[in-house]
């Protein structure tokens, strides 16, 4: 797969548990049926919003495989993230999962105990250095703490032909016009459910990398700003972004929201988080039921 085949709406897969916290595999599928089937570009599993961070090893493994046989011929392209704090782990994670026959990786840089800039830089280049295929560099200093100025990310897109950027700084627009200045070629997707999705694909960016629970207004707000149908575009995302504007305060309540969401569209069995998570406060069933109201025309429950 080259690099520019990253493009579009590319949905960070959403975790489901039972009500004890085991993994429910049967959601996990379902899921993944059906997003398959909403109309994004691709798929990426272990993001933030895949709650990485609560999963063991055993259970990423197990998951990875799903993922890459459930996907297999949907015309989805399929995302691995790298999380590892550790960079040999990481490097050995990144040659496992490109020999597993993922399409690209994400690569989180590693924040705990801080790092150097440097250090994290090295870990970065450790990573692209031992694959071949596209990875996405991602670049969340409000989850990570690390600052990493345009020029220094326009060096790894100099060095690494194959490196891919997930810029989620906030707001990442400067940032990304900044970056797409020393760097015109590279492919630039941003995150943080899709608040700044216009402004940056007027920026330069290819795509955004939002929860999966709504993934079809994503769809057609790219399919109409491609199509050069911008004021439609724009009055679409403006619909959308009071309710983003709401959920991404903090990463745990969209995660649960669009967990919410899904389990109320018949997607997963069950909203539970393993713990610790987000208390939604009491109003949210009504604003998610609201929500889902207004993008009916979009957002039919799961067959």
């Amino acid at each position: 797969m080259h690099k520019t085949s990253i493009h579009g709406v590319n949905a960070i897969v959403a975790m489901p548990f039972t009500d004890d916290g085991r993994i429910d595999y049967v959601s996990f599928d379902r899921l993944l049926a059906f997003l398959a089937g909403s109309g994004i570009d691709g798929a990426t599993l272990f993001g933030i919003a895949s709650e990485f961070h609560k999963l063991d090893d055993h259970e990423k493994d197990r998951l990875a495989q799903r993922f890459l046989g459930g996907l297999a011929g949907s015309g989805l392209y399929r995302v691995l993230s790298v999380t590892d704090h550790a960079t040999e782990l990481a490097v050995r994670r990144a040659r496992a999962y490109q020999d597993a026959g993922v399409d690209a990786l994400m690569l989180l840089p590693p924040f705990f105990l801080q790092p150097s800039t440097e250090q994290v830089l090295q870990h970065v280049f450790a990573v692209l250095d031992a694959v071949s295929i596209p990875v996405l560099v991602q670049y969340a200093p409000s989850e990570t703490g690390l600052p990493i100025s345009p020029q220094r990310m326009a060096q790894i897109a100099a060095n690494y032909p194959h490196a891919v950027f997930k810029i989620e700084c906030n707001p990442p627009v400067d940032y990304t016009r900044d970056f797409l200045q020393r760097v015109p070629d590279a492919v630039v997707m941003n995150g943080y459910a899709g608040l700044y999705m216009l402004d940056m694909l007027a920026a330069g960016g290819k795509g955004v990398m939002p929860g999966g629970s709504f993934g079809e207004i994503y769809a057609q707000i790219y399919r109409l700003w491609q199509s050069d149908d911008k004021a439609a575009a724009q009055r679409l995302h403006s619909r959308l972004r009071p309710y983003i504007e709401r959920w991404m305060s903090r990463a745990e309540y969209i995660i649960q929201a669009e967990k919410c969401i899904l389990q109320r569209r018949g997607v997963i069995a069950n909203a539970y988080c393993r713990q610790p998570g987000y208390a939604l406060p009491a109003d949210e069933g009504e604003i998610i039921g609201r929500f889902l109201a207004e993008f009916s025309e979009l957002l039919p429950p799961a067959a």
